[in-house]
């Protein structure tokens, strides 16, 4: 039985949705979907429940109330208690900078419309999309599926979730929470393309990007990423950048604005 934890503060959406959401089995099974109208309820609710007990997904709104900051802040909580759990945003504001921040801040699995075509059929294929990513990333907490490997690295094609020297990659800015997606893709298009650079034209294409809005200054920002989590692994004190520095994993390359991965060939810097 699947365990949905929904965030919603409009009715309409919860009349619409829910009934849906418990019709559908997402694991051959009946689905139980909790509601939460109000941020601080849910937020209450977490910290009071069993820790062994996580829900199977969450359902997020991120403006709630006419706080843009509210389903963030669920989603800390939610993340605080169990890191890992997959957390979808079902929203109003696709394509600004709340969806921006939920996948780049917040480690978001997916980012759903509200007002799109055929929106009930899309959530729940969305939903056992990302329930079925994540049950296949669970298994021992070793990466499943199709697994794209270089060295000590190694990165789920499916899940994206990305292991080095046994440790998986974390946010670096808080270990509790997953890297987040982009600079997931970012590396994987990095270690398919090895030994060859990539500009930051050729990574805008492969992220489906607008170029006019994906800059030097963006490929850079997740490189940064990329390393400090890389050095998060390796037990901190800028191991993996010393390595970056004598050519070896994320190098820098040319005047292009361009990097490449170079598979390290295990000597510790």
């Amino acid at each position: 039985m699947a365990t949905i934890f929904w965030v919603e503060d409009q009715s309409h959406w919860i009349e619409k949705f829910r009934p849906v959401l418990e019709a559908t089995a997402f694991d051959e099974a009946p689905t139980t979907v909790q509601v939460f109208k109000f941020a601080e309820a849910a937020c209450q609710h977490i910290r009071l429940a069993d820790a062994g007990q996580p829900p199977d997904l969450a359902l997020l709104d991120a403006n709630m109330n006419g706080n843009d900051a509210a389903g963030f802040s669920v989603s800390r909580a939610l993340q605080g208690k169990w890191p890992g759990l997959p957390i979808i945003y079902l929203s109003e504001h696709s394509g600004t900078g709340i969806e921006q921040e939920a996948f780049e801040a917040t480690g978001a699995r997916d980012f759903i419309a509200k007002h799109q075509q055929n929106i009930e059929s899309v959530l729940c294929w969305r939903i056992k999309a990302v329930l079925r990513s994540h049950t296949l990333s669970r298994a021992d907490g070793q990466p499943s599926g199709d697994v794209l490997r270089s060295g000590d690295l190694s990165l789920d094609t499916a899940t994206w979730e990305v292991y080095w020297q046994g440790t998986k990659l974390m946010n670096p800015a808080n270990a509790r929470r997953p890297l987040a997606p982009t600079p997931r893709k970012i590396l994987r298009y990095l270690v398919e393309a090895s030994p060859r650079p990539l500009t930051t034209w050729q990574i805008a294409e492969k992220l489906d990007a607008d170029p006019e809005r994906f800059s030097y200054a963006n490929y850079r920002q997740h490189i940064r990423t990329l390393r400090l989590s890389f050095d998060q692994a390796m037990g901190g004190e800028g191991r993996f950048a010393e390595l970056c520095k004598a050519g070896e994993g994320i190098v820098t390359f040319g005047d292009e604005g361009a990097y490449c991965w170079k598979p390290p060939s295990g000597k510790q810097p």
